[in-house]
């Protein structure tokens, strides 16, 4: 709950805040904001050091993606998931209602259309309609699960997954952010749906789905893909 909170204050907080500033200057308007370099920095850091905070602690899930993802992989109990999922719902709200605060003690901040909300067609930032949407938010996801996967696997080296999850997820905005605004994370889309407003809460479906449909790709895939290959060498027991 915690590490979600601290993803989507970093991240949409960011977005909401701090992408799109303005300071007057003598010849005019000069744009200051972060852009979408700076919310796909946030998005990155954000998990990068929350995997470090807290991943010793609970695996630092932070997205129902992943908990699905490492459900189907075998590295996580079915029977645990649904309390991971409610808990990260939970703490992307909280962080959601809290960046609606924060933003509402602005003179002129609406709300409306301004929270750093998922879309398609006239919700994506750039007009791509719901195929590229559904495409990309899939075909990301099921790489984002891969890498954790691979990251937190036994065999890579230790202590480096936090650095590889978090640059994987500054390379997924970077790619996306103009397609959907980029989910790949139904805890994050679903934190600033309702506050958005805008048609965000009935493309919110798409941000579900999507997403649970790249882990259960990537989670049922690692193994015959990437998973070790055990055979009998010389002597019994012996692992190649």
């Amino acid at each position: 709950m915690i590490g979600t909170f601290w993803l989507v204050l970093g991240g949409c907080g960011t977005a909401v805040f701090a992408a799109v500033q303005v300071a007057t200057a003598d010849t005019g308007d000069v744009p200051v904001g972060v852009g979408y370099l700076g919310v796909s920095l946030a998005f990155g850091l954000t998990v990068l050091t929350g995997v470090y905070a807290l991943g010793h602690l609970s695996g630092g899930h932070f997205n129902p993606a992943v908990t699905i993802g490492a459900a189907i992989a075998g590295r996580l109990p079915w029977s645990k998931a649904p309390v991971y999922i409610v808990s990260q719902v939970l703490g992307g709200l909280v962080a959601g209602a809290l960046i609606l605060v924060v933003a509402s003690g602005k003179a002129g901040f609406e709300a409306t259309g301004h929270m750093a909300a998922n879309g398609y067609g006239s919700n994506s930032p750039d007009g791509y309609g719901l195929l590229s949407a559904l495409i990309i938010e899939v075909v990301l996801t099921a790489i984002f699960i891969w890498v954790i996967l691979g990251a937190t696997d036994r065999r890579a080296p230790a202590g480096f997954a936090p650095l590889a999850i978090g640059l994987t997820l500054t390379l997924i905005h970077l790619i996306s952010i103009p397609i959907t605004n980029t989910s790949v994370n139904p805890a994050r889309s679903t934190a600033v749906a309702f506050f958005n407003g805008d048609g965000a809460v009935g493309q919110l479906w798409l941000f579900w789905v999507a997403p649970i449909l790249g882990a259960l790709i990537a989670g049922a895939l690692y193994g015959p893909l990437f998973g070790e290959r055990v055979k009998i060498a010389s002597a019994p027991g012996d692992r190649v």
